[in-house]
Order: C-alpha cells, then sequence, then structure tokens
C-alpha cells in the first residue's frame, strides 16, 4: 500500500487552496458537496488528518467519520426528502478508490431511485451551492 500523498484533491480542499460547498465542519472532520454527483444530494465526508483510506486510518478518525456520517445522513434525507442513504467507501484502486484520503460517500436515496454512473461530469457550481444550502438548513433546524 502507497503512503498518503498531501497533494490530493481533498487535502487541498482542507489547506483552502481549492474550493469546496461545504455544508458541515467540526474539529475532525469536514463535509462538502461531491461535485460530481452521483444524485442529487451526493455529500462527502472526510477526516482533517492525513488518512489514505480505512486500511490506515486510526479508531479515532473512523469514529469521527462516521460520527459525521450519521449527521449528515439525517440531513440530506431531510433536506431531499429521500427515503434512505446509500453510504459508499472504496480503499485502493482495486477497491475503486480514486481519491487516496478516506472519504465517505453519502447518497440520498428515493424508494426506485438508481444511483447515476460515475461519468466525471462536473455538476453546475449554482445546483452544488443551493444543494449545499438545503442540507446545511436541515442541519440547523
Amino acid at each position: 500500500m502507497a503512503g498518503y500523498d498531501s497533494n490530493n484533491i481533498f487535502a487541498k480542499i482542507l489547506r483552502g487552496e481549492l474550493p469546496a460547498h461545504k455544508v458541515y465542519e467540526d474539529q475532525d472532520t469536514i463535509a462538502f458537496m461531491d461535485i460530481m454527483p452521483r444524485c442529487e444530494g451526493h455529500t462527502l465526508v472526510i477526516p482533517k488528518s492525513p488518512a489514505r483510506n480505512v486500511l490506515d486510518a486510526s479508531p479515532g478518525q473512523l469514529a469521527a467519520c462516521m460520527k459525521t456520517v450519521q449527521k449528515i445522513s439525517h440531513a440530506v434525507m431531510k433536506a431531499f426528502n429521500a427515503d434512505g442513504i446509500t453510504l459508499q467507501q472504496f480503499n485502493e484502486p482495486s477497491g475503486g478508490q480514486v481519491v487516496f484520503h478516506l472519504h465517505f460517500h453519502v447518497l440520498p436515496r428515493k424508494t426506485g431511485q438508481s444511483i447515476g454512473p460515475h461519468t466525471g461530469k462536473m455538476e453546475n457550481q449554482e445546483v452544488l451551492a443551493t444543494n449545499a444550502e438545503k442540507i446545511r438548513k436541515a442541519l440547523a433546524g
């Protein structure tokens, strides 16, 4: 297993070098909109400290991430009138991991709705901003 690359896209977001539509932040984690969403409200949760994936993350990093994943899951269900969520987490290239910073995908789902493919197509920034605001409002109220 390769080491942590401090120049990955999520590390750059954490350092403020790249923008993100943040919906939640605490001492240990941050949640923001996926720029290539597979459904409306697709949100990512990451630890603020370096971890390549679940295979090298500390128990504390994992616990902090799961606490935030649960909080975001409730919020996206409310914000998008979803019936449930799909949680995805990939490890190493053979496991489907593309960005090598631990992250969890939270996808709000409605009954009968399929998730779209990962196309690599970026969503309109206004749409992401609107969806982020919906989630922030759900978190607040």
